[in-house]
């Protein structure tokens, strides 16, 4: 089992950055694939990001050429660098684990809220 913890949430004009982290508990992080998804008021949660195992990412349409993910096993952290915000990446943004490979997201993050301004 695994616990999440994202941090790095705020407020930031449009153009602007921001690193998400996700800390998780456990020794075994490395042997769990990562993601980010988000969640705007109103509409379906969207995948944003994910990182395998093999530290190979893979990013949603909307954000893809602007946002980075990338993990750290030895600090059982994974980021999401986010560059060239836009008002609509404004979500409350969760971090999420899961065992294997297109298996269910078993592991969910309380959630960190991005606000982006015009």
């Amino acid at each position: 089992q695994v616990q999440l913890v994202e941090s790095g949430g705020g407020l930031v004009q449009a153009g602007g950055s921001l690193r998400l982290s996700c800390a998780a508990s456990g020794r075994t992080f490395s042997s769990y694939h990562m993601g980010w998804f988000r969640r705007a008021p109103g509409l379906e949660r969207e995948f944003v990001a994910t990182c395998t195992i093999t530290d190979s990412p893979y990013y949603g349409d909307s954000v893809r050429g602007r946002f980075t993910i990338s993990r750290d096993n030895a600090k059982n952290t994974v980021y999401l660098q986010m560059n060239s915000l836009k008002p609509e990446d404004t979500a409350v943004y969760y971090c999420a684990a899961r065992e294997s490979y297109g298996g269910n997201w078993r592991y969910w993050g309380q959630g960190t809220q991005v606000t982006v301004s015009s």
